[in-house]
């Protein structure tokens, strides 16, 4: 396997052509499609399933060796809203849940009880109903797109990056990738592009007008937005990392070599992080008071303990021996990344945050390992000599096996908030916000409802929640009502065959707090993929399916067809 990750990737795009890569180039080799995807994250996926299920031949381009964005090479379990069984999300992300626990069912050895439970969830995490293995997600992804890849209706170019596009006016003629094995260039040629890429890299390069950070209260009106615009203010990153626990064992790693300047790190944010960033106490995401959580890989501890709370493997699923251990992924307060950016900066500077960040992650499991405190007071028991008594847990493992790379982390960052387009509509935090709701419409809380829309192609549901950002705001974490996702986010307002497909919609720093996670993600994606296929198979403009009230009813019911749900049932406020 070749194990590439997001450093790679960073380095061809941020930070220039590495040495490696500066053969001489032969003329680029070209390709047509009815619709080019660039980024095969969780949006791009559903994109390119969706446009094939339509009728059009696909391109779909990726910078790691693995589809699936958040849900494969960030390494993230989904995080999804309470009714996610029963309604809520489409047919064919229903179906990739289906398929992850159909995929343990069919090759692992699961107890009958775990082989029976209707709603099986392989790690019985805290903070999803489905918290599974990436690979697991990686493997059911291509089994999706499989049938479309054998009939050449879907061509997925894995390690391709995007380089530059050419333009007519208004009109994306095609874009470059690289290929980050050999250097070579191809040119992609389509009616119609989407941007479903982790950062927005496709906006820049076609010229797409966009918005980064915070948004001004002065342009948006909405209550939680800053006086003025601080676009270089974005929700932290995080490199996320897989461990299990083997006591009696050491698996310490080196010490990192900055891990001193991390551990002595006290965030500077408003309101204020309780100490420092490398301990048990945090700031309560909600309240903004001080809040302790615990850590226990024996499952012992009362309170929120972190090793439950992303848990991808519980063991007790499956037969006796099959796993050592519960296998936790660690995506948390303390390795969040919060010190600078990766959208639109020198190359220089987009190397020094992934590494730092990196250095984060590594320094986190190395506290654990070596000095966090241990609530049963115990000494980690290994073959090197630990910090004091009641500290470390020297039999925490650093699963790279998991995460497909050398070092250890995820091929790339969990990515909160990307580049989004100006959009022919942008979602405000008075559209969905509860309180901001209730403000609006003067209705009570139990009464009160998100913004309908008439174009909607689909429909979402999470709190509002943005994490430590790079301006120095600590959360910013509020009730949102269950919403919908209005055609005219998808939609730049000037490029007319470039539509977004994943959290790069029309939405602000507020809103993109709730419309970022997994299903929500892939209704974004499925939706474009969708619309740039019906566009292609009848010969009309994405803007006229948006203004043409005919058109708009038939694509929706399209839609509707193929298992998109468009409007919600009366629900209660997140």
């Amino acid at each position: 396997m070749n194990r590439r990750h997001f450093l790679t990737g960073l380095t061809v795009g941020v930070l220039g052509v590495p040495a490696v890569l500066r053969a001489e180039k032969a003329k680029p080799r070209e390709l047509r499609a009815d619709v080019v995807i660039i980024g095969g994250g969780t949006g791009g996926v559903a994109a390119a399933l969706a446009a094939a299920r339509g009728g059009a031949r696909v391109i779909l381009t990726e910078e790691t060796d693995w589809i699936g964005g958040q849900l494969t090479s960030q390494a993230v379990p989904p995080d999804e809203h309470a009714w996610v069984e029963s309604f809520g999300v489409t047919r064919s992300y229903r179906g990739f849940r289906s398929g992850v626990r159909g995929y343990y069912r069919r090759h692992y050895p699961l107890t009958p009880e775990a082989r029976a439970a209707a709603h099986f969830n392989p790690g019985n995490g805290r903070v999803s109903r489905l918290c599974h293995e990436p690979r697991v997600a990686l493997a059911v992804l291509l089994e999706m797109l499989a049938p479309h890849v054998s009939s050449r209706r879907v061509l997925v170019l894995t390690e391709h990056r995007p380089v530059a596009a050419d333009l007519d006016g208004d009109r994306v003629r095609s874009v470059t990738v690289r290929d980050l094995r050999s250097g070579r260039d191809l040119v992609l040629n389509a009616p119609y592009f989407l941007d479903a890429t982790e950062l927005g890299d496709l906006l820049p390069l076609t010229k797409t007008e966009y918005v980064t950070g915070f948004e001004s209260g002065k342009e948006t009106g909405e209550p939680h937005a800053p006086p003025e615009a601080q676009p270089r203010n974005q929700q932290a990153f995080t490199c996320c990392f897989a461990i299990d626990y083997l006591p009696g064992e050491d698996h310490t790693i080196d010490k990192p070599a900055h891990y001193d300047e991390w551990r002595k790190y006290i965030p500077e944010l408003k309101p204020a992080w309780p100490g420092p960033l490398l301990s048990w106490k945090m700031t309560d995401p909600i309240s903004l008071k001080e809040r302790s959580v615990s850590f226990d890989p024996c499952n012992e501890s009362k309170g929120l303990n972190l090793w439950l709370y992303r848990r991808i493997a519980d063991r007790n699923h499956f037969r006796a021996g099959t796993y050592p251990s519960d296998i936790c992924l660690v995506n948390w307060p303390q390795n969040d990344y919060w010190l600078g950016n990766l959208i639109d900066v020198s190359a220089e500077e987009g190397q020094k945050h992934l590494r730092r960040a990196k250095e984060l992650s590594l320094s986190l499991l190395y506290w654990m390992q070596t000095e966090a405190p241990r609530q049963d007071g115990r000494e980690s028991r290994g073959t090197r000599e630990s910090g004091s008594s009641g500290s470390g847990w020297k039999g925490l493992r650093l699963r790279e096996d998991l995460a497909g790379t050398e070092d250890g982390l995820a091929k790339y960052p969990y990515i909160r908030e990307s580049r989004r387009i100006k959009a022919e509509f942008t979602v405000l935090e008075q559209h969905v916000g509860t309180d901001a709701r209730m403000s609006l419409t003067g209705k009570k809380r139990d009464e009160v409802t998100a913004e309908r829309f008439v174009d909607s192609v689909g429909v979402g549901s999470y709190r509002i929640d943005l994490h430590p950002s790079s301006g120095g705001n600590n959360y910013i974490d509020i009730s949102s009502l269950p919403f919908q996702v209005p055609l005219g986010a998808l939609l730049p307002r000037r490029v007319v065959n470039l539509l977004a497909a994943c959290k790069n919609l029309g939405v602000t720093h507020i809103t993109n707090g709730c419309y970022r996670l997994h299903p929500v993600e892939w209704n974004i994606g499925e939706a474009a993929g969708a619309l740039a296929a019906y566009c292609v198979v009848r010969k009309v403009s994405p803007k006229q399916v948006h203004k043409n009230e005919k058109l708009l009813g038939d694509f929706q019911a399209v839609l509707r067809a193929d298992g998109v749900e468009l409007e919600w049932p009366r629900l209660t406020p997140r």
